[in-house]
Parts: C-alpha cells; structure tokens; sequence
C-alpha cells in the first residue's frame, strides 16, 4: 500500500469513528481561542477547559488585559503548565494586539506568529479553526499518529517534515480536518503509552500494527530461575544484557555473548524486542 493509500484508507476509517472533527477547547470568538491554544501548550484541553471560563470573564478581550503585569493574570492560569512564561506571553500578546492590530486577531500564520508565544504550531491551528485557512498542524499526537501508520518516511524526524510530507499526500481542503482526526485519534486511541489496538478503526493501513505482528511469539517452557533472560539464538541463560540499536534506531537487549536481539524474559516468556512507537 502506497503512502497515499494509506493516507486515504486512515482519514477515510477515522471519518467513520470520529464524525465531528473539532477542537476540544472551549471558546466563543477568536480572541479566546488564540488563548485558549497559547494555554494549552504542553498541557491537556481539559485542564484549560476548566480554567477559562473564569479567565474569560475577567479578560473578554484583549483590551481588558492590555498594559497589565504578568502578575496580574498569574492567579487566573496558576493550575496551567508553565503559568509564568505564559502569563508573560498573554499580556505582551494583548499589548501587541491593541497596539498593532486594532485589538483583532489577525488572520494569517505570517501575522500571528509575530505574536509573544505564539510559534508555527498555535499560529497554524488558531488560522485553521477561526479563519478557514488551509494549513496542517503538527503537535505530538499528529507526528505519532503519521509515523506509526507510516503515512510519512522514515527522516520524518520532525513536525515540520512530517507537516510537509501530509500536505503532499492530503488534498488541501482537507488539512484541517485531518489535523483534527489524527489528533484526536492519538489522544483516545493510538496513545503514547498503550495504543489500543484492539479498539482501533485504521489497523487494515498502520505499519506500526505490521511491524508488532512480526515480534517473535511468547516462548514457553523457560526457567526464570536460570537468569533474567534468554538467548535464544545461543540457548542460554544470562542476566546482564548488552544493549544494540537495530536498523530502525531503536536500542534493543541483546546477548552480551553473541549479540543477537533474540531474547526473551523467561519469567513472562515475552521477547524483549521493541516496535519503534515515535513518543515525542
């Protein structure tokens, strides 16, 4: 299956599960929406859900917050991650906004990433979801999410390669929905730690689901009481393991004596290879 397949085959399955493809944060214009996504930076929508609607009644606009110190909206976001450094970035945010744009939210990623705080990833989602403009942001789900079903190459090491790469898979009038849905599906499904598998609506086009079935199956009739781990290649017991890392990058427990990846842990039986999974 091509990339573009694969690309196709994703959004089509995620379109099925997920109908409304949207931003979890709550807002009701454009200013709170490009605070709102400041905010969640490096911090879940959740816990912004919960601390905006007092926030938003203090501070309606940005005229509300222009000219203010940081510590003046401090206690507003102190449950948020990084609460200084962003209560820097809204005050200098609402100053430039009232004193360059006319107390509106421009509509351009060139225009609000001049903005305090604002890098290529808020910028892109903020003209996405208000102004309809065609643009795909990549957060860490979406680079998870885009490897692991092998929609982009393996040099796609970073969010603005693997922004480039699905913008030439996906038609543009779809970029924004698809930024939705892969989010989404790697914030409920295709997780960082434990992705369910299982439960999952796109496992007929993930690579990551290929390269899982093709781990060594559990061996059985192993004596955890002969070391912590097995060789099989050699047939032998140890418990210090070498480590080597395989032609994906990734750094595996090997046989300090002979070197192979061939090993298992003889209390579960499990193989102790590892599938690269792309956490950022």
């Amino acid at each position: 299956m091509s990339r573009i397949q694969k690309a196709t085959c994703a959004i089509s399955a995620l379109r099925e599960v997920i109908p409304e493809p949207e931003t979890e944060l709550e807002y009701t214009n454009t200013w709170q929406l490009l605070v709102a996504v400041m905010l969640s930076a490096q911090c879940t929508d959740a816990r912004v859900n919960l601390v905006t609607p007092a926030l938003f009644e203090r501070f309606p606009d940005s005229k509300s917050m222009h000219g203010l110190a940081p510590e003046d909206v401090f206690p507003w976001i102190k449950s948020i991650s990084y609460p200084n450094s962003k209560a820097t970035h809204l005050v200098k945010t609402a100053t430039l906004l009232e004193e360059r744009f006319g107390g509106q939210v421009p509509g351009t990623v060139d225009e609000l990433v001049l903005l305090p705080g604002v890098g290529r990833k808020t910028a892109q989602v903020v003209a996405s979801v208000a102004f309809n403009v065609p643009t795909l942001a990549v957060d860490t789900h979406v680079f998870r999410v885009a490897n692991r079903l092998g929609l982009v190459g393996a040099k796609a090491d970073t969010p603005e390669k693997v922004e480039r790469q699905l913008k030439r898979l996906l038609p543009e009038e779809s970029w924004g929905e698809a930024h939705h849905l892969l989010i989404l599906h790697g914030r409920y499904t295709c997780t960082a730690r434990t992705p369910k598998c299982e439960s999952c609506a796109v496992t007929a086009c993930c690579s990551y689901l290929e390269s899982l079935k093709k781990l060594p199956p559990d061996r059985t009739g192993l004596d955890p009481k002969k070391g912590k781990y097995y060789c099989a290649t050699r047939k032998h017991y140890f418990d210090e393991p070498d480590t080597v890392s395989d032609r994906n990058g990734v750094d595996q427990v090997s046989c300090p004596s002979c070197g192979s990846m061939n090993v298992f842990v003889p209390k579960t039986g499990k193989t102790t290879k590892q599938v690269k999974d792309f956490r950022v």
